[in-house]
């Protein structure tokens, strides 16, 4: 990389994240359903703690004037059997049923989750003892084993939640193992284990913080499940005995006399299915605020700057300021069967000779666009609108056979993967010559042959003679993506299109592709339209960028400007994310969450759920691409506020 390119990456980190992201209890705090189950929880539990002093009567203070009443001021709940007062008993019953719910959770997220951690990462032999154990655990039925547990430990509730967890815990444990199978792969994992981590340290620190969510849902789930089995022990009289007040045994007692007293049943009852109903609300709630984090949440709205820079939308384009540029593109739509649009009114310019970069994840519609415009969209996709003229001709308009003249002799492709590119079963010679007879129908073999010879000497290919005669299975990667390079290269394109030319190609093969590419550029002077994620590629490369989210363009802007000041937050957050922006000891800046599918893209900006600038005017409108008076393009109403942190840092 040049030492202008280092200058300019390096210039990033003067970016500091404006503020931080709201923290778990807020989040959580925004969801009504949550503070509303964690509320009821909690008053439910601190009667049951506090029961001595809020209850009204002891639980088996007797009133046997005033048996199965209904509720009154004196009773607010009515009374049992026994002239109980029933509000007492359900306060005092709730003790019994959490203590033995909380045995019954622990116990089976302990071993569950153990278990689940250690058969997923480790995988082999380990893994498959597990799930086999898991496997014949689940084929005995949970209630037999329960009453042999119960007959031989007699009425001991704690031996029997126990003996519970346990039955239930092989069904946590093949959840997790799923979701850490799921996770062990991620290149994150990877990362540590070549940093030196050992295997639990990976476990703790990494993978069980990303499945977090499967862990709390589990758990509502088994509290929920837990509360349900702890009563059905006391309705059938194998938990506590009488006279203890478990909600159980009220259940039980309600049944018996329902005849003579229907109400029992409400207050018994009602308390068990509001318990039930807020351990999983508030398990959905929890898991959702605690991976917030990573799917990319709301930020709170802060106030907006005061300075403003005079802002316009672009002059409309036209035919006649096209022929300026070498490829202009104008509202782009693309869109599939579904209708599911991918690509939704992209808009820049080519110059003759110029390296446009184009940047953005993977899912913003880079590829899709680059595919417009050579009309080669996969799965039924088609341009449902826009221009795309190049040398004063719309691609758009043109043809089926226009477009296939156009391909190869104007716009050249180079994709992502080179060997999936050429057919495995031709020689690299024979595919070659292929293409140069498409262009020169009336060449002669010789003359086809010295034209191969000469496109491999081109890219930089040894011993070009013994090369042609090879397959695709027989070159190494950056021999096939040479050849790669030479194809499109046959008809002398005025326009090369690159996607991700080096992705999979080591540092060093990158390097060599990208000068060859630099080198081939100065030669035939085209111009290359660049798909990248890589912001030294685009630092190397490039003399302008287009920045794409979500099927948009969010940002156009010289590299140098680009780099020193970006205006739009996806693509601050993309520089700030750079792997050499990196420092020891230090996480590295990364943006919350990932690219939205088409079918889920937000109202207004699409980037809001992801962005730390966000405000609720964010989310009222569709966002313009606007332009300042430095003829920079931005899609973004805080525009103003990012220039003038950077300008103040």
């Amino acid at each position: 990389m040049t030492a202008g390119a280092d200058t300019i990456i390096e210039s990033v980190t003067s970016l500091e994240p404006p503020m931080q992201e709201p923290g778990f209890i807020r989040r959580l705090a925004r969801r009504p359903l949550a503070v509303g189950s964690l509320a009821f929880l909690a008053i439910v539990a601190l009667a049951a703690v506090l029961a001595p002093l809020v209850a009204p009567y002891a639980p088996n203070s007797l009133d046997l004037l005033h048996v199965l009443q209904g509720p009154s001021w004196a009773h607010p709940l009515g009374t049992d059997n026994l002239g109980r007062d029933m509000l007492s008993r359900v306060i005092y019953g709730g003790r019994v049923t959490l203590v033995g719910t909380a045995i019954g959770v622990g116990v089976a997220l302990v071993v569950g989750v153990s278990a689940g951690l250690a058969a997923g990462y480790t995988g082999g032999r380990s893994d498959w003892i597990v799930t086999r154990l898991a496997d014949m655990a689940l084929a005995i039925p949970a209630i037999m084993i329960l009453l042999v547990v119960l007959s031989v430990f007699g009425r001991d509730e704690t031996i029997a939640m126990v003996s519970f967890g346990l039955i239930i815990s092989p069904v946590v444990m093949r959840v997790i193992r799923g979701a850490t199978l799921t996770v062990r792969d991620e290149l994150f994992v990877d990362a540590a284990r070549v940093s030196g981590l050992t295997g639990p340290q990976v476990i703790v620190r990494h993978i069980l913080p990303r499945i977090s969510g499967v862990v709390i849902v589990q758990a509502s789930l088994l509290a929920a499940s837990a509360v349900l089995v702890e009563t059905g022990l006391g309705f059938l009289g194998l938990g506590v005995p009488p006279p203890t007040a478990t909600w159980g045994g009220l259940v039980a007692t309600a049944s018996t006399y329902v005849q003579v007293q229907p109400w029992l049943l409400v207050p018994s009852g009602l308390i068990v299915a509001l318990t039930v109903l807020a351990f999983g609300l508030l398990g959905d709630a929890v898991r959702d605020a605690a991976t917030e984090n990573w799917l990319g949440g709301p930020t709170q709205p802060h106030a907006r700057p005061s300075l403003r820079t005079e802002l316009h939308a672009p002059a409309p384009r036209t035919k006649e300021a096209s022929e300026a540029h070498l490829l202009s593109v104008e509202d782009l739509v693309v869109a599939f069967p579904g209708p599911r649009r991918v690509v939704d009114g992209v808009s820049f310019d080519v110059k003759p000779g110029e390296t446009l970069g184009l940047v953005g994840e993977s899912g913003c519609g880079k590829s899709m666009t680059a595919l417009a415009l050579l009309r080669l969209l996969p799965g039924g996709g088609s341009v449902e609108s826009g221009h795309c003229w190049l040398a004063g001709r719309d691609l758009i308009e043109l043809s089926d056979a226009d477009s296939r003249r156009v391909r190869g002799s104007e716009i050249g492709l180079v994709s992502q993967n080179a060997i999936a590119s050429l057919d495995p079963v031709f020689t690299v010679g024979s595919q070659l010559g292929e293409l140069v007879r498409l262009q020169q129908p009336h060449a002669s073999r010789a003359e086809v042959r010295r034209r191969v010879l000469g496109l491999l000497e081109m890219v930089r290919l040894q011993n070009p003679a013994k090369l042609v005669q090879r397959y695709p299975h027989e070159l190494s990667g950056g021999m096939a993506q040479r050849v790669a390079i030479a194809a499109a290269l046959v008809g002398q394109p005025q326009l090369l299109i690159a996607d991700e030319p080096t992705t999979a190609l080591d540092v060093t093969v990158q390097a060599e592709i990208l000068a060859l590419l630099r080198s081939l550029q100065r030669q035939t002077r085209m111009a290359i339209l660049l798909i990248t994620h890589d912001w030294g590629i685009v630092a190397d490369m490039c003399e302008r960028a287009v920045v794409m989210y979500a099927g948009q363009v969010v940002e156009v802007a010289s590299v140098d400007d680009l780099f020193h000041q970006p205006l739009h937050p996806y693509a601050e957050g993309l520089l700030l994310s750079n792997p050499r922006l990196g420092r020891a000891r230090r996480h590295l800046a990364a943006i919350p969450g990932s690219v939205p599918p088409p079918e889920g893209w937000p109202a207004g900006c699409r980037f809001h759920p992801r962005c730390k600038y966000a405000t609720a005017e964010c989310q009222l409108t569709r966002i313009p691409l606007l332009e300042d008076p430095s003829g920079r393009l931005s899609r973004c109403i805080h525009s103003d506020r990012l220039r003038t942190k950077v300008l103040a840092g």
